[in-house]
């Protein structure tokens, strides 16, 4: 389990659901829908939905590409996180935020899955996280143009690696959304 004392929670992490960034993606419409009966799921179990979002020059921090995506909407007591690089924790009050929920098991979802998604499951199992990807709950856009694999075969390896992620005292793994629990099983 978790590396880190006295944070027994689970917490949904969702990552860059926004116009800017899914737009285009792979599957769009079935990777949001799977984030939102997620996001219900959670709600309902009383388990903490954590909101990133991402914002650079391309994504401008209050502009439509910036928002997150129209079907999905943050509850106004759910922590909304800002950041400027791939990894979730990096340069943002994530950290804080889960310690002060007692949080040391995430569940992640959202995009970009060769990014932001590979970047934030990394940051979050060297600092001790417990951390679960969901399989498909998580996409990207196609960068073929510029040398990388088609969307589903980037979507698949990430799938394959993290499933087999390992380091001690911490669990990492992969689940489909119909089979996510939020208790400490995975």
């Amino acid at each position: 389990m978790s590396t880190l004392p006295n944070r027994p929670n689970t917490a949904l992490l969702v990552v860059d659901v926004q116009n800017g960034v899914v737009g285009e993606a792979h599957a769009r419409d079935a990777v949001v829908a799977n984030i939102g009966s997620l996001v219900d799921k959670a709600r309902r179990e009383r388990v903490p939905v954590v909101w990133v979002q991402h914002s650079d020059d391309d994504l401008v921090q209050g502009s439509d590409e910036w928002r997150i995506v129209s079907e999905l909407k943050p509850g106004d007591a759910e922590p909304q996180i800002g950041k400027n690089y791939g990894d979730a924790f990096e340069a943002t009050n994530l950290e804080s935020v889960l310690s002060g929920l007692g949080i040391g098991r995430l569940i992640v979802v959202g995009a970009e899955t060769d990014a932001c998604i590979r970047s934030t499951l990394h940051g979050a199992f060297t600092r001790g996280y417990d951390a679960t990807l969901v399989r498909d709950a998580h996409t990207t856009s196609d960068k073929s143009p510029w040398g990388a694999p088609p969307p589903e075969q980037v979507i698949a390896h990430t799938n394959l690696y993290w499933k087999y992620q390992t380091a001690p005292g911490r669990t990492a793994g992969t689940v489909e959304t119909k089979d996510v629990e939020f208790g400490r099983k995975s």
